[in-house]
């Protein structure tokens, strides 16, 4: 039995190239955006005093555009966040996967998680200035983004002989200490000069 294939005329192939670059200027645009509110906070600024306007301003796009890919500063501001946490969360994944003795694994993991924030600063000053700062959805986006992490942390140490002697509850309890030791040396770190 032959099979009749539909042959794609040009204008389906001009279409298809269509979509494509308009995807493309779609996500490009998006990006600005991103990029032009992590920029406003770079001084002094935090996530509630900069303006919608002023984002698109920064991007080089009318205020309108701006609705195109956010409803809302709010769903902006979420997007920064699981931007941010997203990869980080994969890094060090991957750094505590690794097949090295305890001790190695954890240098592994600070490093990663220091390198990570030295090369994202612009994200973890915007995480830093949101975790108690006055947007609720941001903040409770990074609470979850944080009790991540704490869960994350807890298994893999649950994996270790030595953690067979610490409860569940108590393997949670030195995550969350460890994650917000962490948290506050990023604070501190971020307050480094940059060649640090």
């Amino acid at each position: 039995m032959t099979r009749i294939t539909r042959r794609t005329s040009h204008r389906d192939d001009d279409d298809a190239q269509e979509g494509g670059r308009r995807e493309a200027r779609k996500q490009r645009t998006r990006r600005a955006l991103l990029d032009a509110a992590l920029e406003l906070m770079q001084g002094e600024q935090s996530f509630n005093s900069i303006s919608l306007r002023e984002v698109a301003r920064n991007a080089g796009v009318v205020p309108t555009a701006f609705y195109r890919h956010f409803r809302d500063m709010d769903e902006l501001g979420l997007a920064l966040v699981e931007e941010a946490l997203r990869a980080l969360r994969q890094m060090m994944r991957e750094a505590r996967n690794a097949p090295l003795p305890a001790s190695h694994l954890i240098n592994r993991s600070v490093n990663t998680y220091i390198g990570y924030v030295r090369a994202n600063r612009e994200y973890f000053q915007f995480l830093a200035k949101e975790r108690f700062g006055g947007s609720r959805a941001l903040r409770l986006a990074i609470r979850q983004g944080t009790a991540l992490f704490i869960s994350e942390l807890a298994t893999d140490l649950a994996r270790f002989p030595m953690a067979n002697r610490f409860s569940t509850e108590e393997l949670q309890m030195m995550s969350a200490m460890v994650v917000n030791i962490m948290l506050s040396a990023t604070e501190l770190l971020l307050d480094l000069p940059q060649d640090d």
